[in-house]
């Protein structure tokens, strides 16, 4: 990935202009999808599919497959946190994560899922904690100055 390219578009997910932000964001997402070529977008769009499907046992193999073949495939892992949370599975989704932010500091979309998995388990400061680490990168993100003021308030 060209470092250059990233860190002006992170630059420009701070830009007050929301078009400017949605493209930037789109273009990251699509940088982080295809890090590992075509057969790594495949299988992410496989998994999806059987997850989509009620396949979850399908969907959560295919993925660990592919993290056993690309294991620094930062997506992958994030796709895995994104099933995981859906299932009720925090912890496993937290790991997940964890794993993501260690492959990708500006993973900002680890770092809500991070947010959004302590504060399912009630852990209300870590989560804010994370979503507050989300808006140092995404600093215009309403959903997450909501959950801050949301787990803010069940602190009280």
């Amino acid at each position: 990935m060209d470092s250059l390219f990233i860190n002006s578009l992170l630059e420009d997910l701070k830009n007050p202009d929301e078009s400017v932000r949605d493209q930037a964001t789109r273009k990251l997402w699509r940088i982080w999808f295809q890090q590992k070529g075509v057969k790594g977008l495949e299988m992410i769009d496989r998994s999806q599919k059987l997850l989509d499907a009620g396949k979850v046992a399908e969907a959560e193999a295919a993925l660990t497959k592919l993290l056993r073949e690309q294991p620094d495939f930062a997506e992958a892992w994030n796709r895995r946190a994104f099933l995981y949370y859906t299932t009720g599975n925090y912890q496993k989704s937290l790991i997940d994560c964890q794993k993501v932010v260690a492959l990708n500091p500006v993973h900002f979309g680890a770092l809500h899922g991070m947010g959004l998995c302590y504060a399912a388990t009630g852990e209300y400061e870590k989560a804010i904690k994370s979503f507050r680490r989300a808006l140092e990168i995404q600093p215009f993100s309403l959903v997450n100055q909501k959950l801050i003021l949301e787990c803010t308030m069940r602190l009280s």
